[in-house]
């Protein structure tokens, strides 16, 4: 069969020792018919120099923003690079705190050819630390809670999740999207920055008819929240909070997004507080008040 060009888009922020073991990985796969763009998201560690100087006689690009566009506008950039100047069929998005399995690409593409109407696809992610435990088979999202939900989290692989599948969404850390569909849909939002971006994504894909698919023989491992921290950092807590409302707003029926919001207003007496005493970091209560303020008024 004929291997379809893939154009792979890996966000870099201050973390060239991750990317660099990120493309040892990809370097080293058995898909014959790809090429990798790093986006430098205004990194101040010598991440470019560092990149550059590893990447010598390999083929690579480099893209060094001026500023941080976060994940979703750092990754438009280098997807409207790719559509311009490599015209791919595919784009895969993959975090650079990964690494991947040699025949992963290929498995992703062997299924996401079968049928016309998938238009996106993600692997079976481990946790990177411990190889043999599930971090997602496929996503879903707590509707009344505003949570995505990684399937299969936390479980020690034993074959139960080795079917191959529909999602309502795939896991932004490798995330593969046929260019077609991006020509109907258009890019990833990018006020939403980091968190939720892939979400919004795939269901603007699902309204055109679109469906998104779970490929367990695809496999990648994943150094969990290096980037953004998740609730633990100021930075991770302030996007979840505020993206939470900005989502609900545009996604959610009437029925979930009360229940959400009274949810939302209990929790904010307890939980910033319970998570700065958690983590010992007084910043997590400003930041998650930030978020909170700057979600409602959106």
């Amino acid at each position: 069969m004929e291997n379809p060009k893939v154009t792979i888009v890996i966000i870099n922020w201050n973390g060239w020792e991750d990317t660099i073991e990120c493309l040892e990985s990809l370097y080293r796969i058995d898909y014959p018919n790809y090429e990798i763009i790093i986006v430098d998201n205004r990194s101040h560690d010598d991440s470019v120099k560092k990149i550059k100087d590893y990447s010598k006689g390999k083929e690579l690009i480099i893209i060094e923003n001026e500023e941080n566009y976060g994940f979703a506008g750092g990754n438009n950039i280098g997807i409207q690079y790719a559509l311009k100047n490599f015209k791919p069929k595919y784009i895969l998005l993959l975090n650079n705190d990964t690494i991947v399995d040699e025949d992963f690409l290929e498995e992703l593409i062997n299924a996401g050819e079968k049928d016309t109407q998938i238009g996106i696809l993600g692997p079976k992610i481990y946790y990177y630390d411990k190889p043999d435990v599930i971090w997602s088979a496929g996503c879903k999202i707590s509707w009344k809670f505003a949570r995505g939900i990684q399937i299969g989290s936390d479980e020690v692989d034993k074959g139960q999740y080795d079917d191959q599948k529909e999602v309502e969404y795939v896991s932004g850390s490798a995330f593969l999207i046929k260019t077609d569909v991006i020509d109907v849909i258009g890019l990833m939002d990018r006020k939403y920055f980091l968190y939720f971006e892939e979400s919004d994504w795939t269901l603007r894909a699902n309204q055109a008819g679109y469906k998104s698919l779970y490929v367990p023989t695809a496999k990648i491992w994943h150094k969990v929240s290096r980037s953004g921290g998740g609730i633990s950092k100021p930075t991770g807590l302030y996007y979840i909070t505020r993206n939470r409302w900005i989502f609900m707003k545009k996604w959610a029926k009437k029925s979930d997004y009360w229940i959400f919001m009274v949810y939302q207003v209990l929790g904010a007496f307890t939980f910033p507080i319970v998570l700065s005493i958690i983590y010992r970091n007084s910043n997590l209560f400003l930041a998650y008040y930030k978020g909170l303020k700057d979600g409602i008024n959106e």
